[in-house]
């Protein structure tokens, strides 16, 4: 069987907001905005560079009090989203332009560069160039 990870949802407080930072402040494209009926929509992002190839992310606007206390803690505190990039200089210093909030200070690991950043809701990445 061949098979892949074609979408995480990543669940929002608002479609709008999340669309917003994803596309305009990590360079994400959109690829679907659909309305579904009654307020729901079926919204997917994913990194510019060949977006057909790789995972996107379904923006999930939260339903109810458990899915509203999830925002920003989906994997328990850890970092939970890894983007990987060919050039972290470069991509590292577009973000922080963007006013993308970023914990840390680059590191250099075995596995590769990295510095772990947030979104707007709280959900933390690693930006990462993997070690050759």
């Amino acid at each position: 069987m061949a098979a892949r990870i074609a979408t995480v949802a990543l669940v929002v407080p608002d479609y709008d907001a999340a669309i917003a930072f994803y596309r305009d402040s990590l360079g994400f494209s959109l690829l679907e905005d659909a309305p579904l009926g009654g307020g729901k929509r079926w919204v997917r992002v994913a990194p510019a560079i060949a977006p057909a190839a790789g995972t996107a992310l379904l923006l999930a606007k939260a339903d109810g009090a458990a899915q509203q206390a999830a925002i920003g803690n989906q994997v328990g505190g850890r970092v939970g989203f890894f983007l990987e990039t060919d050039d972290f200089a470069r991509d590292h210093a577009a973000f922080t332009a963007a006013g993308v909030r970023f914990l840390e200070e680059p590191r250099h690991e075995t596995y590769g560069t990295v510095a772990v950043f947030t979104d707007p809701f709280g959900n933390t990445w690693d930006l990462i160039e993997p070690s050759q």
